[in-house]
């Protein structure tokens, strides 16, 4: 099985991340406990999330090497432009308790600011220094990535974006590919949404699993790093072991028809 992706740097990230979004920090550092004990080794967090504490208190109590523990962390909205990216990302290692992270991401382009090629000006300034040691986006589409590729010359690393079976994001992927740019996977249930779907019911039937282990394999196995979330220990166990079946080609194509759409979290052009 893909155990870890490829970016573009020459480094890679997880396959299989660890979300805590919607997590409070004692919650976070709780649940990111039980993550990196049953095997997760990237955990995936935000300044927005207001939960970077608790996730750096876990990593820092888990007795793992830290070259072994990829984290990621995002510049919110408020904080971008050179000068205030730079401030942020300060802040966030100082709450994270590192003195790197592993990825830093523009969590959203924010265009109607105007501000996000300065702010990915900001992140290539931070990776020269090594702090961050890859860099990317989140929530981007093509022509922000165009824009910023354009502008600066530098490719993200990576581009996390809303993924599951009904927001499959064809097109962006394809772009993707051409430059090099690894995907990440946020909301790969449909916040839960999907779990009751009755194709996706009827192959994780036919393998002898859950959906969400299905939703997650069936990203791991198209080259995509997902994030799928939870702070129940069975589950956050359970979402990790995929390695015991494959999707077939049927149940990709039965997967495939589901495709309608329909966003579970903001567009990003809403979002400012």
């Amino acid at each position: 099985m893909v155990t870890s992706i490829p970016l573009r740097d020459g480094r890679s990230v997880p396959a299989i991340g660890f979300g805590v979004y919607k997590v409070d920090d004692e919650q976070a550092e709780t649940a990111v406990g039980i993550a990196l004990d049953a095997g997760y080794r990237h955990v995936d967090t935000a300044e927005m999330y207001g939960n970077e504490r608790g996730v750096g208190k876990a990593v820092r109590a888990s007795g793992l090497d830290r070259d072994d523990v990829f984290v990621t962390t995002k510049v919110w909205n408020d904080h971008q432009g050179r000068d205030a990216t730079l401030r942020a990302f300060d802040a966030s290692l100082d709450r994270l308790g590192l003195d790197a992270v592993d990825l830093y991401l523009i969590h959203w382009p924010a265009a109607a600011n105007d501000r996000y090629v300065d702010t990915w000006r900001a992140l290539v300034e931070l990776r020269a220094q090594g702090r961050a040691r890859s860099i990317g986006v989140s929530n981007f589409q093509v022509p922000h990535l165009e824009r910023i590729i354009d502008e600066t010359g530098e490719v993200p690393a990576l581009n996390q974006v809303e993924r599951h079976p009904w927001l499959p994001q064809t097109e962006l992927l394809a772009f993707h590919r051409r430059h090099d740019i690894a995907t990440g996977a946020w909301s790969p249930l449909g916040r839960g949404r999907l779990v009751d779907e009755p194709v996706l019911t009827r192959v994780a039937d036919a393998h002898g699993v859950s959906v969400a282990q299905v939703l997650v394999r069936w990203n791991v196995q198209q080259g995509v790093a997902v994030l799928p979330k939870s702070v129940t220990p069975a589950r956050i166990r359970s979402n990790l072991n995929i390695e015991g079946f494959t999707l077939t080609d049927a149940d990709l194509d039965a997967i495939a028809t589901l495709e309608s759409g329909q966003r579970t979290g903001s567009h990003p052009d809403s979002v400012s």
